[in-house]
């Protein structure tokens, strides 16, 4: 019998999330179509919502492109392209199977007509 393999962070899990997103300086822009007074609060918030929500989202199917995602050459100037955690400050206040609620409004997980071919905020080459 051979031994069980060694435990490994998966790259859509809580987790690397947390990890990746925690790299990320608040002063530093990752993508275009943010400012820096922007991105302090999307950072803010996302920092909540991995505290908060992440394990919840995680068990309930959201992936990292759900979350993070952006274009990979225009950031957030594609919305389309943009997960849920990307877009504004506004805080968390529920996870659903399809769908987050914010302060102010909700996004829907499954979008007809969202494109493909987004990235994590993170792997962003600046």
């Amino acid at each position: 019998m051979s031994a069980s393999p060694a435990f490994k962070i998966e790259p859509g899990s809580p987790q690397s999330w947390r990890e990746a997103f925690l790299s990320m300086k608040p002063n530093v822009v990752p993508c275009p179509g943010l400012t820096v007074q922007n991105w302090q609060g999307v950072h803010a918030a996302a920092l909540d919502f991995l505290d908060k929500y992440a394990d919840e989202a995680g068990r309930l199917g959201w992936t990292t492109l759900d979350l993070f995602g952006v274009h990979p050459e225009l950031g957030v100037i594609r919305s389309d392209f943009c997960g849920a955690l990307v877009l504004s400050s506004d805080l968390v206040s529920k996870v659903e199977p399809d769908f987050i609620r914010f302060e102010r409004t909700r996004y829907f997980r499954t979008v007809p007509g969202r494109p493909h071919g987004a990235v994590p905020i993170w792997t962003v080459k600046r």
